[in-house]
């Protein structure tokens, strides 16, 4: 046994394993850290702490109450030892947080603080990668707001952006967080618990560039300094290697033909297809179950007991998965000139639910359009829920709509509405307003809905039955697809608001856009119409951006791909693309709502300006 290190011995005669975890992806949970703060003084700390510790309770209750990651699991939330009033406290702080793993800081005040010089603020507590915000209390008798204007000044001239919470009215000691600063703190606590999320996990590349669509050269530096993350590129080879030797869980793709067979409507097409029915559906249900193995591993697959038993051979290497958070697979035209497309697959592991029921969704994105899958990441994590991959297929305006099918349509969408249709990829969510299965729904967040959805089972299985039942899967455009495939076929209802939003490269900087708005319904005769001119067999959804024309949203915008998420989330992007210093070059989302750190102002709200001085959070 070697004294200094006692378990070497241990670790270097063991045999590797499929190490457990308790979530599907492997590392910490977000950790927010509330640091509370008062003046040093004699007599003035005594007074304060009683009510600096009551404030710090508050926001303590509020996150620990209201923040989420997808899958339902709290995010941490730990508080300072004692109340930082000096450098000897700030360090005390610093080292309970490094222990702890804290990953962004609330700075608590109801009174004067030394904002600088004594607390080691740019120093001692968090470092250049922390997510800070600080609330100081709005109080006539205890003038948080000289302390927090001091301190964001400290932190701005540092080039350490901070978020600044204060109410806009005089607040109740006594009564609850006002409104306000509540909306602030829970909006500063999910976007950097996003941030610390995808920091450390991959993005898994099933295969390359598809039809040489930029979206899908995947840029690896941009992924490390932009978001924190890495890299796995997985040969198209290796998916075919893995079907081919059996190595997937056969138990599991027999439970998942059975059910898609009897609770799943299916068109095979008519006519001399590349492969029999169920044939194509266990390849395609094959190819979910490999993908789903590639992002987070699968332990069965290094069980020999299990291997002898399905016929594959145990791999412990092929069984770890990539701690992919996010993924997409190449497709076209490679593989689909050949095999069957990914679009079963795309459209069940972005689903909130499948075979088994209820889950947390999977970004998968068609086409390996990594920007579009970094979008759908960072959306479904502050929303909570599953993301639409779409094309941005046509725009219609109201004259285009009136001579091509004689329908006015002026009251509907004045302003044209965008056709959002991909080739069958589409979350099966979007077969619904998800939004209304919720009573009240139109005044709850989009968080609100989905955390009420993820503790209501009978809202889970009305979920999933109303979604399988207004979707059919349809056999393959054999032109776009040789080798065959499903696509999901549904028509998103209108009224949900839903955001669209897109991220782009130029060059090496990466920008955002972020535009609100609603699904639309259109009469019978045109919807009837727009699908037999476009593709029939594929997922529709009708969609009219808030405050300006479709054709000025169809201009704008990127690539021919966006996502969009159910709910308004537009000033939640805003301010987790300030977090990782990515400049929004397009929104509409109300100036109020805009929620930006303090660095911003003095780049006179300029994102481009602002996030240039900065650059990247991770370089």
């Amino acid at each position: 046994m070697n004294d200094k290190f006692p378990n070497f011995t241990v670790l270097a005669n063991s045999q590797r394993r499929f190490t457990p975890f308790s979530r599907a992806l492997v590392g910490h949970i977000p950790t927010i850290a509330i640091t509370p703060v008062a003046d040093g003084r004699t007599g003035a700390y005594e007074s304060n702490i009683a009510g600096t510790w009551r404030l710090v309770e508050k926001v303590y209750n509020l996150i620990t109450h209201n923040v989420r990651l997808p899958e339902g699991t709290p995010i941490r939330v730990v508080v300072a030892p004692e109340i930082v009033y000096g450098a000897r406290t700030g360090a005390l702080a610093q080292e309970h947080y490094v222990r702890e793993g804290v990953s962004a800081n609330i700075w608590v005040s109801r009174s004067w603080a030394y904002s600088d010089e004594l607390m080691s603020a740019c120093m001692g507590v968090g470092s250049s990668e922390w997510q800070q915000a600080a609330y100081g209390l709005n109080q006539t008798d205890r003038p948080g707001a000289v302390w927090l204007k001091a301190f964001t000044a400290a932190m701005d001239e540092k080039k350490r952006p901070i978020f600044c919470i204060y109410s806009p009215d005089l607040e109740d000691e006594a009564s609850d967080l006002s409104p306000y600063v509540a909306e602030r703190l829970l909006r500063f606590a999910r976007c950097a618990a996003a941030v610390a999320e995808m920091r450390g996990k991959n993005y898994l590349s099933v295969g390359s560039a598809s039809m040489g669509i930029i979206g899908s050269d995947v840029r690896r530096n941009l992924m490390h300094h932009y978001l924190g993350m890495g890299t796995v590129s997985y040969d198209m080879v290796g998916v075919k290697g893995r079907m081919e030797r059996g190595l997937y869980d056969h138990e599991e793709l027999d439970k998942a033909v059975e059910f898609m067979k009897h609770n799943v409507a299916i068109q095979y097409g008519e006519g001399k297809r590349p492969l029999g029915n169920e044939e194509l559906l266990r390849e395609c249900l094959k190819m979910t179950l490999i993908v789903k193995d590639l992002m987070v591993g699968n332990p069965k697959l290094a069980e020999s007991k299990a291997g002898r038993a399905q016929g594959f051979k145990a791999d412990v290497e092929f069984a770890q998965g990539c701690n992919a958070i996010a993924a997409g697979t190449q497709g076209q035209r490679q593989w689909t000139d050949l095999y069957p497309n990914f679009d079963m697959t795309e459209s069940l592991l972005g689903s909130s639910f499948d075979w088994n029921g209820f889950r947390t969704p999977m970004v998968c994105a068609t086409e390996n359009d990594s920007k579009n899958a970094i979008g759908m990441l960072i959306a479904q994590l502050v929303s909570g829920m599953p993301q639409l991959f779409a094309d941005i297929r046509t725009n219609w305006t109201v004259a285009s709509i009136k001579k091509s099918t004689g329908k006015d349509v002026s009251k509907i969408c004045p302003d044209g509405m965008i056709d959002k249709r991909n080739s069958g990829a589409g979350s099966l969510d979007y077969a619904i307003n998800v939004p209304s299965l919720v009573k009240g729904w139109e005044k709850m967040s989009v968080q609100d809905i989905a955390r009420t959805i993820r503790h209501d089972v009978g809202l889970q299985k009305r979920l999933i039955a109303e979604a399988f039942k207004a979707t059919t899967y349809m056999a393959a455009n054999l032109e776009y697809f040789p080798g065959d495939g499903l696509s999901s076929r549904f028509s998103t209802p209108g009224g949900a608001p839903m955001t669209a939003y897109r991220y782009n490269v130029v060059g090496d900087l990466m920008t955002c856009s972020v535009v609100e708005g609603e699904t639309v319904d259109l009469p019978e005769p045109v919807a009837r119409h727009i699908s037999d001119v476009t593709d029939k067999t594929w997922p529709e959804t009708f969609w009219k951006p808030r405050g300006m024309s479709s054709f000025e949203y169809m201009s704008r915008i990127g690539p021919n791909h966006d996502a969009n998420s159910f709910g308004l989330i537009g000033a939640d992007m805003l301010t987790i693309n300030a977090m990782l210093r990515i400049p929004v070059d397009m929104h509409n989302v109300p100036a109020a709502q805009v929620f930006r750190p303090t660095l911003w102002d003095r780049f006179g709200q300029d994102d481009f300006r602002a996030c240039s001085a900065l650059g990247p959070l991770y370089v």
